[in-house]
């Protein structure tokens, strides 16, 4: 197109340490050999290509978890984006420990809201002008405490609280670093997909943004999604697909005259792998087999966790495995906490590892039916559905049938028994979502201490699981009904 330049953004998200490919029917597909050997063929035969990367590296694979987030920084530097933000599980090793592997980056990352709340330092540089062949692009990195909340133990760290104080922090960002140079303003986000939709509405036309790259929901885009003008794009989780921007740039209007996106879906029958890449990864792998392949158990066979959105095979077989021998009587296992979508039939160490990556202590309380009845009806409110909130798997006994369309829970009932309103049940729930507990479950919490007060019962629910699975052999579960949602 006469007048323009072209520029190609490859984009990621949510990686979560998925280093290594899937292997079925022999071929191969994802993993950062195959995303390496990719990016490196896109730049090779386009003249300005980016890569972006929107939060979410870390945690979710043993070879993340056993160095601490350094071998993911090695490997993204072997992989050289061009830019990457923050994501909600980069803070997962402390805030302290996330300063010391940028420091370890050779490459930028970016962020606007995290800041030291004494003096508003912020901790991270919050946008990046990149010069790619003619074009001047600038990148604004945002991840609010809507989705950051470790910001809620952090008494001296603060982020934006919302998406209204997003938007001011882009008009700020943009009046003071988008120039008349500038070919190509992009957000860069991990908010979630709906959160992407609601800041592009409320973005002004005269800021100048003209695209947002985002994460944090794991939504698999067939086309982009646009909102008030700006195209909103997500490449869904992992490293089985990679997005890819095409775009013609009218430098004189520095604004976009052609625009296209498409999901990249990397396998070995269209890619090669990245050879320097593939050596680096079997380096990790070499110590970490040692200690993480060791076979634990044998399940009578594959058990799948499809969406976090619904009851769940290898949800009811962690909620029953938790709940055994214990002095609770529900288990209340959050869904994200469940990273792997197939498990068994022989489980290793590392299987362990890696479906529940975010080990975490375990919690007793005691509710009233009347409050149990809350719970349930908070988690089953409309944004369940937009993979926005936390969503729960039950241990056996649970019974819950709600009309959706009417928003009625219309029988809530345990171990046969309807539940009453002054029924008394103890529950139990992994840290994260106990000291989350009145966004979570929209009960407050101080209420429930009334109770009883809370106890610490477990220290590792992985530690569970693995003896659990150790001493029993042949364990099976099914989607039986225990959370039945109709229109």
């Amino acid at each position: 197109m006469k007048g323009t330049e072209k520029l190609t953004i490859l984009h990621s998200n949510d990686m979560h340490g998925a280093f290594l490919p899937t292997e079925e029917n022999g071929r191969k597909r994802g993993g950062l050999s195959l995303l390496a050997g990719y990016v490196e063929q896109v730049r090779r035969e386009e003249q300005n290509v980016i890569y972006a990367v929107a939060g979410d590296m870390f945690h979710g694979s043993v070879i993340d978890s056993e160095y601490q987030g350094l071998s993911t920084i090695d490997l993204m530097n072997s992989l050289r984006p061009d830019v990457a933000t923050l994501g909600n599980h980069e803070v997962d090793y402390g805030l302290a420990h996330l300063l010391f592997l940028e420091k370890c980056a050779r490459f930028p990352l970016i962020n606007a809201d995290l800041y030291v709340t004494m003096n508003n330092t912020r901790l991270f540089k919050p946008f990046l002008n990149l010069k790619v062949g003619g074009l001047k692009v600038l990148f604004i990195g945002l991840l609010t405490a809507d989705v950051l909340f470790v910001t809620k133990k952090e008494k001296l760290i603060g982020s934006c609280i919302d998406l209204r104080e997003a938007v001011r922090t882009v008009r700020v960002l943009c009046d003071n670093y988008r120039t008349i140079q500038t070919d190509l303003t992009v957000l860069l986000t991990h908010i979630g997909i709906e959160k992407d939709k609601e800041l592009a509405a409320m973005l002004d036309p005269a800021w100048g943004v003209d695209l947002i790259i985002g994460g944090h929901s794991h939504t698999f885009l067939e086309e982009p999604v646009w909102v008030n003008g700006i195209p909103i794009v997500q490449a869904g989780c992992g490293t089985e697909q990679v997005g890819r921007i095409d775009l013609e740039i009218d430098k004189k209007e520095n604004k976009i005259a052609s625009f296209r996106w498409q999901p990249v879906p990397l396998d070995d029958a269209t890619v090669t792998a990245d050879p320097l890449m593939e050596e680096l990864i079997d380096s990790y792998r070499t110590e970490t087999d040692s200690k993480y392949k060791r076979v634990i158990t044998r399940l009578a066979r594959k058990l799948t966790h499809p969406s976090r959105e619904q009851e769940s095979e290898i949800g009811n077989l962690y909620a029953d495995a938790m709940q055994a021998e214990s002095s609770f009587d529900i288990m209340l296992l959050g869904s994200g906490s469940i990273r792997k979508q197939e498990l068994g039939p022989i489980v290793e160490y590392q299987d362990i590892m890696e479906t529940t990556p975010f080990d975490d202590c375990v919690w007793m309380l005691e509710v009233t039916g009347a409050q149990w009845r809350r719970m349930v009806q908070h988690i089953l409110r409309d944004d369940a559905w937009l993979g926005e909130t936390e969503f729960y798997q039950f241990s056996s006994g649970v019974r819950i049938k709600y009309d959706r369309s009417r928003r009625v829970i219309e029988e809530l009932r345990f171990r046969g028994a309807d539940v009453t309103d002054e029924m008394r049940l103890k529950i139990a729930m992994l840290d994260y979502h106990y000291r989350n507990f009145d966004e979570f479950l929209g009960v407050p919490l101080a209420e429930v201490k009334e109770n009883m007060p809370p106890q610490m019962i477990a220290s590792s629910m992985n530690n569970i699981i693995e003896e659990y699975f150790s001493t029993h052999d042949g364990l099976d579960a099914h989607v039986e009904g225990r959370l039945e949602v109709h229109d």
